[in-house]
């Protein structure tokens, strides 16, 4: 029986990651890097998971010749920069540059009407979360969720399970009474790997990534209600039996 519905943040609940862009880009320019990602480069970057882990992998790609001298020091730079665009984007988003992608929403409300629990299992932030949902849904955002997992609790990113296998384990829930809700090959492969069925709605940026697997593939949620999730769990539910 389905029991909960668990969502990704970035690109699944809204589409985000233009923002983030912008706000890699001003933390660049802030801090005098010299770099600046346009968004073929950006939704290549994607396939790495996290923010800082995003910077440190390109970094690693225009200094692949230089030799680090501090490790320490490049974390320091990758830190301040992270705390830079984080403090943008929640700006932006306190400023309505983000709204929740067509029927999330809709859905959620549906969801908690009829007795399903709510999560989150994001590898963002906690405070770009927050500033998001706050946004969209009140200053009471968190107590329409039994679950959030973030960068903070899990640290080991998507595809890495560990994400899902916390909100798992804090709703006391099997994989096989939940369904995730992601965009991209990163967070597929992620609720897969704890067992939950997934529902992908792709975007601009994840278009293209590799969705074999997925339960379903929509192209946002405004079709789809609880009654159709409900369906797509017990079919596949019983082909498993």
């Amino acid at each position: 029986m389905l029991k909960a519905l668990i969502f990704d943040v970035d690109g699944t609940l809204a589409d985000t990651e233009a923002v983030h862009l912008e706000a890699f880009n001003h933390a660049f320019v802030q801090e005098g890097m010299g770099w600046h990602w346009d968004t073929a480069l950006y939704t290549q970057l994607l396939e790495v998971s996290g923010g800082k882990e995003r910077m440190a992998h390109y970094w690693g790609m225009v200094n692949a010749d230089v030799k680090e001298l501090s490790a320490g020091a490049t974390q320091a730079t990758i830190h301040r920069l992270h705390e830079i665009k984080t403090a943008y984007y929640e700006n932006a988003v306190n400023n309505g540059a983000v709204q929740l992608r067509p029927g999330v929403l809709a859905l959620m409300n549906e969801a908690l009407k009829q007795g399903l629990s709510l999560a989150i299992a994001t590898t963002t932030s906690p405070v770009n979360i927050a500033a998001l949902l706050r946004a969209a849904v009140g200053a009471d955002w968190r107590s329409h969720f039994l679950a959030v997992g973030d960068a903070s609790s899990s640290p080991l990113k998507k595809p890495h399970p560990q994400v899902y296998l916390q909100v798992l384990n804090d709703m006391g829930l099997q994989g096989s009474q939940c369904l995730a809700f992601e965009d991209s090959f990163n967070g597929l492969r992620a609720a897969m790997a704890a067992g939950i069925r997934t529902i992908i709605t792709p975007n601009s940026f994840t278009a293209h990534h590799d969705f074999a697997g997925a339960l379903r593939v929509v192209p946002d949620l405004s079709q789809v209600g609880l009654a159709h999730l409900r369906d797509w769990h017990a079919q596949a539910s019983t082909r498993m039996a």
